[in-house]
């Protein structure tokens, strides 16, 4: 057994204490998920199971919305201390985020970290599987979802590629070597690889 998490009832359980960055995603998270689901991903993954390195945004997709439960999040997020990148006004923010754009949310007064929310389609076939295919985690009394770990590594490496992914895919394949399985890696492939087509 790895000594830097266990398993539970499927959940990935891992021994560490929340860190400033972790209290920041719960902060948005806890709002985000009285209007949608969510999944996150990319390099917030790997900083969340140990990997020592620094990040500036955490990437969080969400089905597209209405304009009407995206003007409830985003005035809820205001009112608790966020503000937007992209517009201070609701309707603004949400021409990008219909249109596939994702935007920014920071706490006030600051740049870094941020949230970059990403929103997706049906036309996404493995962001769709990811999102429908989550993972939890939970660290002390915070639980969140991520993609399923052998996805997450293979989008590093076959989509995404640059350095800081290849390492991060490196860290998750070590640490979760007891956990990961050989057949997930087959059958993902071919999905990641359709959002090239």
């Amino acid at each position: 057994m790895n000594s830097g998490y266990s398993i539970k009832d499927n959940v990935i359980i891992i021994d560490r204490e929340l860190t400033e960055l972790d209290l920041f995603v719960r902060k948005f998270l806890n709002i985000l998920t009285r209007y949608s689901d969510y999944l996150i991903v990319s390099g917030f993954v790997s900083i969340s199971t140990g990997r020592s390195r620094s990040t500036e945004d955490i990437d969080i997709i969400a089905p597209i919305m209405n304009k009407e439960k995206f003007k409830k999040l985003f005035g809820n997020l205001v009112k608790n201390n966020f503000w937007c990148y992209n517009s201070d006004d609701y309707e603004e923010a949400y021409e990008y985020f219909k249109n596939v754009n994702s935007i920014r949310f920071a706490e006030k007064g600051e740049l870094f970290p941020n949230i970059e929310f990403v929103p997706f389609d049906s036309k996404k076939r493995a962001k769709n599987f990811e999102f429908n295919n989550p993972q939890i985690i939970k660290i002390k009394d915070f639980e969140f979802k991520i993609p399923p770990i052998e996805f997450e590594i293979l989008y590093k490496e076959l989509i995404l590629k640059s350095k800081k992914d290849i390492e991060d895919a490196r860290h998750l394949r070590v640490f979760f070597s007891d956990f990961i399985k050989k057949e997930k890696f087959i059958k993902y492939k071919p999905i990641i690889l359709s959002d090239l087509k």
